[in-house]
């Protein structure tokens, strides 16, 4: 059996921050090979998941337990902390925010966060920064933090209005999670919701000096290429990725092995679920080409294969980006500043500029794209490109789509030229669609003609009686659906559910 066996059940470690310490990591692989486990997966929020089959998972939780690493079986309860760590000394260097402040602020956390939290800094585009509950984004006041907060199942982000220091990321965000968790329908009001919590927490938890926050500029993202080993200084670092998203448990364990005769004390899990590890010195790359070499491994795989996100566990998510990735290569099309994002379930929070996300409408399989407003990756607000898509034109409209926003950026550098956009389907005078609920704030249409499969809502579900939905894409209330008319061309397909 694989991991990505839907008879396995899955249990993730939390790796704080991403760092993951080389005898942690032994011990969690050594655990892991007793309970039958040969590949292990990372998460998109830099975990590590265990997919074991039903009759060893409480052995293999015991196991962890006795080895002193905390175990959560249920992945989606108390989600991982992201922080850009992995990419300090690598990619860039921080001003002021480096290893020891990471970990400093990493260890106050005493408790175990029931939101998403991330902590990045803003001079860098490899991890994001609003995929969290609770953003923290370095300012450039040292040991200063913006925080940008996004509301649970809403697209709603509410900029702190006060600089959060250090030493209070912590307590700031359990106080947070206190205080929204205890009663979250106080906070459904988009025009509201910040400014109330705002004066609830701080009511409940002062602070220390108060540094009224100033604007955050982010660099345009440019993802690097975090494959193979690469110079950074006096020393080397090593990036790898698996195309399957599977790692081989006795791989790690001969990687960890490694680790421990160099005397590296760790190892990084990035978002784009791989694996970094830093300094490494030159004299060394004799010891580690030998790993790479004893498991096959490449580390070397194009570009536009490497800014792609999928679901956890999520094979066919797997399977279709592979597709994808096969048909741009075979098109020679320009992929650079762009990130592509595959979804096959609601709410789930992935990292892109450009999204594919399955419509299921009656037996057949079809897919819509969706791409932000600006294709910034940061954003949340998304644009509906194509619906209804067949698997096999997919391709086709992905590389329009880039070719859309090469000639957007072309724009600012030359004259504007007309938006051509030639269409596979032939053109009919169109007539008007009935009347459907549409999200203001991503363009997503709910269809009563065939309800949400995905969130358990049956096909002729009338909206009126869905005061609790939600879109599956931006996570907006059902408040914030406004009724829309859609132009129908003759002799294409009728609006669907999207989902």
């Amino acid at each position: 059996m694989t991991p990505s066996d839907s008879s396995l059940s899955i249990v993730a470690v939390n790796l704080p921050g991403g760092i993951v310490p080389t005898g942690d990591l032994l011990a969690v692989l050594a655990a892991a090979e007793a309970a039958g486990i040969e590949h292990v997966q990372l998460g998109h929020r830099q975990q590590l998941l265990l997919a074991v089959e039903p009759a060893r998972r409480r052995a293999l939780l015991q196991a962890l337990a006795a080895a002193g690493v905390l175990a959560e079986p249920d992945p989606e309860a108390h989600p991982n902390i992201v922080s850009s760590y992995v990419g300090e000394d690598v990619f860039y260097n921080a001003p002021w925010l480096r290893e020891g402040v990471y970990k400093d602020i990493l260890d106050l956390f005493d408790y175990r966060p029931r939101l998403k939290i991330n902590l990045v800094d803003s001079r860098q585009t490899f991890v994001p920064f609003f995929t969290g509950h609770l953003n923290f984004i370095a300012a450039d006041t040292s040991n200063y933090w913006h925080l940008y907060l996004r509301f649970p199942r809403t697209g709603t982000l509410y900029a702190w209005p006060h600089l959060v220091y250090s030493e209070d990321v912590a307590v700031l965000s359990a106080a947070v999670e206190r205080v929204l968790l205890a009663d979250p329908k106080q906070f459904t009001d988009p025009t509201t919701a910040g400014e109330r919590l705002h004066a609830l927490v701080s009511a409940a938890q002062p602070l220390g000096p108060r540094v009224v926050a100033g604007p955050l500029a982010l660099p345009a993202f440019m993802l690097p290429y975090y494959e193979g080993f690469n110079r950074s200084g006096q020393q080397l670092w090593l990036g790898i990725y698996r195309r399957n998203e599977l790692f081989a448990v006795a791989f790690l364990q001969d990687l960890g092995r490694v680790c421990l005769q160099t005397r590296v004390g760790q190892l990084c899990t990035t978002p784009w679920k791989s694996l970094i590890v830093k300094g490494i010195d030159p004299t060394d790359r004799v010891l580690w080409d030998a790993v790479l070499c004893r498991h096959r491994i490449n580390v070397r795989h194009a570009a536009n294969e490497l800014n792609w996100q999928v679901e956890d566990s999520c094979p066919q998510g797997v399977a279709l980006k592979h597709e994808l990735v096969r048909y741009l290569n075979e098109e020679d099309v320009r992929t650079y500043q762009l990130c592509f994002a595959i979804k096959t379930r609601p709410q789930t929070g992935l990292f892109c500029s450009i999204v594919v996300r399955t419509q299921v409408e009656r037996a057949s399989e079809q897919y819509e794209i969706l791409h932000t407003r600006d294709f910034n990756p940061n954003s949340r607000d998304f644009v509906l490109f194509r619906q209804h898509v067949r698997r096999d034109r997919l391709g086709w409209y992905l590389a329009e789509l880039c070719h859309q926003f090469y000639a957007q950026v072309g724009a600012t550098l030359e004259p504007a030229a007309p938006d051509t956009f030639p269409s596979p389907l032939p053109e009919h005078p169109a007539t008007v669609a009935p009347r459907l609920p549409r999200c203001r704030h991503c363009l997503t249409v709910y269809d009563v003609v065939y309800g949400d499969p995905a969130q358990a809502v049956a096909a002729g579900t009338p909206w009126d009686t869905l005061p609790d939905y939600h879109c599956p894409t931006c996570e907006a209330p059902a408040a914030d659906f406004e009724w829309w008319e859609e132009p129908i061309t003759a002799g294409k397909e009728t609006h669907g559910a999207l989902t």
